[in-house]
């Protein structure tokens, strides 16, 4: 979807507030502009400033909700899990206001895979923010939380958020300076 592009909004619309992370919503009637649509969430420019809107609300901005992924892995929770497709799911993960995926903006640190003998693996990731006080780091890290445990073979999530190696634009990938033309 091209940037900035006028929507009116259909129905009154939840949303988050960017970069404070607080709860929002959205009259109908509201004139929008969505400014990125990545990953399955829009980020609109409205009279109070940006706020995230989620695909369950898609059709608030009169757009159909992007369809699920599909999988090709097998659906038993006990079957082994790919690290590989953890992190591809990571990827379809964006902060709000950069258009570049966790992944590729350096922000995923860390991400360990427990076997179970029931009820499925347990993944751990550690995540940071490009800055400390992001409201959105608590949205974003569910975000993550919510696709990862999306994924066949996974029982739970846990997301954390750490400081510590403190992020900074060498952390961002060769994709993601491209994306962002830092080259």
């Amino acid at each position: 979807m091209s940037s900035n592009t006028e929507h009116t909004l259909t129905r009154d619309c939840p949303a988050i507030q960017i970069p404070a992370g607080n709860p929002i919503l959205l009259k109908a009637g509201s004139t929008v502009f969505i400014t990125q649509s990545l990953g399955g969430s829009y980020t609109v420019a409205t009279e109070m400033g940006l706020a995230r809107v989620n695909a369950q609300n898609a059709d608030a901005l009169g757009l159909e909700a992007p369809a699920a992924a599909a999988t090709t892995e097998p659906s038993h929770p006990d079957s082994p899990v790919d690290e590989k497709r953890i992190w591809d799911q990571l990827k379809t993960c964006y902060d709000p206001e950069i258009p570049v995926n966790i992944v590729d903006l350096g922000l995923i640190y860390d991400c360990q895979i427990t076997p179970r003998e029931t009820d499925g693996a347990l993944v751990t990731v550690k995540m940071t923010l490009t800055a400390p006080g992001c409201g959105m780091g608590p949205v974003l890290a569910q975000e993550a939380k919510s696709k990862i445990e999306a994924l066949p073979g996974i029982g739970e999530a846990e997301v954390e958020l750490v400081w510590d190696p403190p992020w900074n634009q060498a952390m961002i990938s060769e994709a993601g300076k491209m994306q962002l033309g830092i080259m």
